[in-house]
């Protein structure tokens, strides 16, 4: 596999990203601004502090995560899907030196960079805001990518498999919905019955979430050697996965 040539993949992407990228910002910024202040701010009201921490702080470090999984995801199922059948753009690309791999990881690498510049910018927004103050913030970057890396490799995997572009609505409902919900952003999940916090141990988000908010408050402590090995573990399953698929989706 040739990089500088999936680097030109990522970088047709990134070109027709800063011509769109004013709608674009409407959907995968407002919305997680909008949980972190009408959660954050308004039920944390009459939601008593959460481990020495206020609702709004203890939301905030999650929402980073989730955000950066929701532009990876958004990027990597119909931002990827109507590259590929509607407009056509994986046949221009691959009529050119550009190899099928090259041409997925170029896919992969833009949804992992859309998952950066978005986790980045509500990384700033609550630094700026005070509700973080922590110096060890600057390390949830590298996660944020690899909450990137993860999240577009699942979308992906799930752009090669459905049959329509209308087939996204499972995915993310059956799928991503329940990572959310269950990540520990909104709730510990220690308050979960015993087999659904065990469950919640599997979602890659969870881990995230934890990470982060370990980093954002200093409680280096939190980064238990399980979430590592185990999101390293996902990175190894769920990163091939995509190139075999989306290369049988194409040719059929």
């Amino acid at each position: 596999m040739n990089i500088k040539k999936a680097f030109r993949v990522w970088q047709r992407n990134a070109t027709v990203y800063r011509k769109l990228y004013r709608s674009s910002l409407a959907l995968n910024f407002f919305e997680p601004m909008l949980y972190l202040f009408a959660f954050g701010l308004g039920l944390g009201g009459f939601v008593r502090e959460i481990s020495g921490m206020s609702y709004i702080e203890f939301i905030a470090p999650g929402i980073v995560m989730s955000s950066s999984m929701f532009a990876a995801s958004y990027e990597c199922t119909y931002g990827t899907y109507v590259r590929m059948v509607y407009q056509k753009t994986f046949d221009a690309i691959l009529a050119t030196p550009v190899q099928f791999n090259e041409l997925v990881m170029g896919e992969l690498l833009w949804g992992a960079t859309k998952s950066l510049i978005y986790g980045c910018i509500i990384l700033s927004v609550i630094s700026v805001f005070g509700v973080v103050k922590s110096p060890y913030i600057i390390f949830v970057i590298p996660f944020v990518i690899v909450c990137g890396v993860i999240f577009a490799s699942l979308s992906l995997i799930a752009t090669a498999v459905v049959p329509g572009i209308d087939s996204f609505n499972y995915f993310y409902t059956l799928i991503l919905t329940p990572l959310f919900l269950f990540s520990g952003i909104f709730f510990p999940l220690d308050s979960l019955p015993k087999i659904l916090s065990e469950l919640a141990f599997f979602n890659p988000l969870m881990h995230l979430v934890s990470i982060s908010r370990g980093f954002c408050y200093g409680e280096i402590s939190k980064l238990t050697l399980s979430s590592l090995v185990l999101l390293i573990g996902y990175l190894c399953l769920l990163t091939p996965l995509p190139f075999m698929l989306l290369r049988k989706k194409y040719l059929h």
